[in-house]
């Protein structure tokens, strides 16, 4: 079974330009602050300029010994060698998986107990769970599941667990107490004084207590 860094940071593309920064350059300092998984998230097109920018960041990511994961594209995870994360409007794991190939890593998105237990049946390497707490970075998020219900679910799988949505410095703590094996981040991944790898250090040291 596969080990999951547990810090699990998710560069979307939107949130690094909102800040003045392009999405290698992203990648690069949270790579730099020791990440060592780094999903791309994307939800546009896939223009020549935005594929030329995922070789970027997948060589930077074999350069630096993490797991370069795309959201939502077999396709582009195939050309790319990269991982592979999935939602639950995406392809199934399972249709994804001959795209794939059978060496490389897919994450499944689940959001409640029903989706954990028929994620049972999916060729998935690791799962993800959420949100867990209120989150600002998907329009219309799925209702909140919390620690305790995290904690419930926890064992409905034997599959590393990757605990998302609003999760902070303040509560990520109790997420894995709770039984998560990683914890993605998103917004807080951008702090305002614009040091993100002081900010990614900051999150390994505080998850590696």
């Amino acid at each position: 079974m596969m080990k999951i860094p547990i810090f699990y940071p998710i560069l979307d593309a939107d949130s690094a330009r909102r800040n003045g920064l392009s999405p290698v350059e992203a990648a690069l300092r949270i790579l730099s602050g020791g990440a060592r998984i780094l999903q791309f998230r994307y939800k546009a097109v896939f223009s020549r300029q935005v594929m030329v920018d995922v070789e970027k960041m997948a060589n930077l990511c074999s350069q630096s010994g993490a797991i370069f994961v795309i959201n939502d594209r077999a396709d582009i995870a195939r050309m790319t060698g990269a991982a592979l994360h999935l939602g639950q409007d995406d392809l199934s794991p399972s249709q994804a998986r001959p795209v794939i190939g059978a060496a490389a890593t897919i994450g499944y998105s689940t959001h409640n107990e029903q989706q954990l237990l028929a994620a049972a049946s999916e060729p998935a390497d690791y799962l993800a769970l959420g949100p867990i707490f209120g989150t600002s970075s998907k329009q219309n998020p799925d209702p909140v599941v919390g620690v305790e219900e995290l904690r419930r679910l926890r064992r409905f799988t034997d599959r590393p667990l990757v605990a998302i949505g609003g999760i902070t410095r303040a509560n990520a703590r109790s997420v894995i107490a709770a039984g998560a094996d990683s914890v993605a981040v998103i917004g807080d991944l951008f702090p305002e004084d614009g040091r993100i790898e002081a900010r990614v250090r900051e999150w390994v040291e505080l998850l590696s207590r």
